[in-house]
């Protein structure tokens, strides 16, 4: 009878079993499904790509034929003075343009942050330039910094700075410059509203205890703001180093690398070599070598800077 009587609980419990089972293949077979146009488009436009880059490592590519070369990319990688001197230009740029727009940006959102009337409509002003195409932007600096009827020209000869027309983009003292100008002015909105949304998980009772205890302006900016702004200012600062590596867009609508190779970057220069030029054809082959050797550089340089973020957080 005891047996008999558990017959029935065990056969709903191999049924209870079954539906579980059945349910957990539908439920897997709908995550595949949902999933699987976004494998499809990962494995196409990144993986596949990136084994490429590795096929054509060893060989003479132009983007229709191509012919085995062995390691004859490789040694002309490290012979090629006009990569390395854009490497070195790369770190000029990039360290630059850290300087300048990290501080302006950092600024202009605590003064944005402060209750200014008309702030609101700044704020949109100053971020406008991260909206627009880089190449649309370098055109009309382009023309701003012209050497023949160039606005900036114009405006200091007539108030009597200059006695006659400056070469800006053409002169290598001044190219880099005019090049830092532009990034500055197009990037610094970005990294703004980077620091307006870390500044605004800051209490507002600290800075009230803060003005209670008499702390003025720049002591409350350096003893308060910093310090508790410093787990985005990492996170700001990372990306920026990228960012400022892998720029070249304004680099190449305003000098192409020049003059004489002064703003030269190193991808500015893999893409003149991927496309080809004027004067010389695609070098798709080549230009997969020093794609490579620039990622690890970009690498190579952010680990250094998480490394020493580290060191900081455990001395701090």
């Amino acid at each position: 009878m005891k047996a008999a009587n558990q017959l029935p609980s065990d056969v709903h419990k191999r049924t209870f079993l079954q539906k579980m089972k059945k349910a957990n293949n539908r439920g897997d077979f709908a995550t595949v499904f949902m999933l699987a146009p976004s494998i499809i488009l990962l494995l196409v436009v990144s993986v596949y790509p990136f084994i490429w880059v590795f096929r054509y490592i060893c060989y003479d590519y132009n983007g229709i034929t191509s012919y085995f070369t062995g390691t004859h990319n490789i040694v002309r990688a490290f012979q090629d003075v006009t990569f390395w001197k854009s490497v070195l230009h790369t770190f000029e740029y990039a360290g630059l343009k850290i300087v300048f727009i990290i501080p302006i940006a950092l600024l202009m959102a605590v003064f944005m942050k402060q209750k200014i009337k008309g702030s609101e409509l700044f704020r949109g002003i100053y971020f406008m330039p991260t909206i627009i195409s880089a190449a649309i932007s370098s055109m009309v600096f382009a023309f701003i910094f012209a050497s023949y009827n160039g606005i900036l020209n114009a405006v200091l000869r007539s108030v009597g700075f200059l006695d006659k027309n400056v070469n800006w983009l053409g002169d290598t003292k001044t190219a880099m410059w005019v090049v830092l100008v532009v990034a500055v002015w197009g990037g610094f909105g970005n990294y703004m509203i980077y620091f307006m949304s870390g500044l605004s998980s800051i209490a507002d009772d600290v800075y009230e205890s803060a003005k209670i205890d008499g702390a003025n302006g720049i002591q409350t900016f350096f003893k308060i703001t910093l310090p508790l702004l410093s787990p985005m200012l990492k996170v700001i600062l990372m990306l920026a180093i990228t960012g400022a590596f892998k720029d070249y867009e304004a680099i190449m609508v305003l000098t192409q690398g020049g003059p004489n190779n002064r703003t030269q970057v190193m991808f500015l220069y893999i893409y003149q070599l991927i496309f080809g030029s004027q004067t010389s054809s695609p070098q798709i082959g080549y230009a997969t070598v020093l794609s490579l050797i620039a990622s690890l550089i970009v690498g190579l340089v952010t680990a250094i800077y998480l490394f020493i973020s580290r060191k900081l957080d455990d001395v701090i």
